[in-house]
């Protein structure tokens, strides 16, 4: 891809990060939801230990303020990518072929600097405080639910978090792709006129 034309479509190439982004994290939290349903677990457990653990106790908030806290790390996430390759031009997903590799570096990226110490040194400690007292049954029931589980979760986030990077590479690029073809369709009609 030329950079000439790369370089005419610096801010669509943010919202088209941040776009991917947002729909990436819409469908990993979609996903999340079908596998509360498969396992048995009440819809939105996983979404429910965030807002516990940022100090939500009611079972509706959790769930809610957990589940706009995951779509909206997405959408942040894809956003500074979207920046970042703006001004390093190698991070453009100018096909979807790059975005998905890309995408990939985006999820090992965020699960080894986000999730993974997140879930090590805030999430899991409170998971641990919620299974000693019960002053909050539903914090208990959870936080008994997870007991154990800690390296299954870490291991199936992992997957969560490459599944989204392909996602969000795949709509990057093709966006990105899409704009660009485009963008030298137009240049070759104007100086053929």
């Amino acid at each position: 891809m030329e950079l000439q034309q790369i370089e005419n479509t610096p801010k669509m190439v943010i919202v088209y990060c941040t776009l991917a982004g947002l729909i990436s994290s819409t469908i990993i939290s979609g996903l999340l939801v079908i596998i509360d349903f498969v396992s048995g677990t009440p819809s939105g457990t996983f979404f429910a230990v965030i807002g516990l653990s940022l100090g939500f106790n009611d079972p509706a908030s959790a769930q809610n303020i957990g589940l706009g806290l995951h779509i909206l790390t997405g959408t942040v996430a894809g956003n500074i990518f979207g920046q970042v390759a703006v001004f390093w031009r190698k991070l453009v997903p100018y096909d979807m072929v790059r975005g998905v590799t890309l995408g990939l570096m985006l999820g090992l990226s965020l699960w080894a600097v986000l999730f993974a110490p997140l879930a090590t040194f805030g999430i899991q400690p409170k998971l641990d405080t919620f299974m000693i007292t019960e002053a909050n049954p539903y914090a208990h029931s959870i936080a008994t639910h997870f007991a154990g589980l800690y390296n299954l979760v870490l291991g199936a986030s992992l997957l969560f978090h490459l599944v989204f990077g392909a996602v969000f590479g795949l709509l990057a690029g093709r966006m990105t792709g899409v704009k660009l073809s485009t963008s030298k369709l137009v240049g070759a009609r104007i100086e053929s006129n």
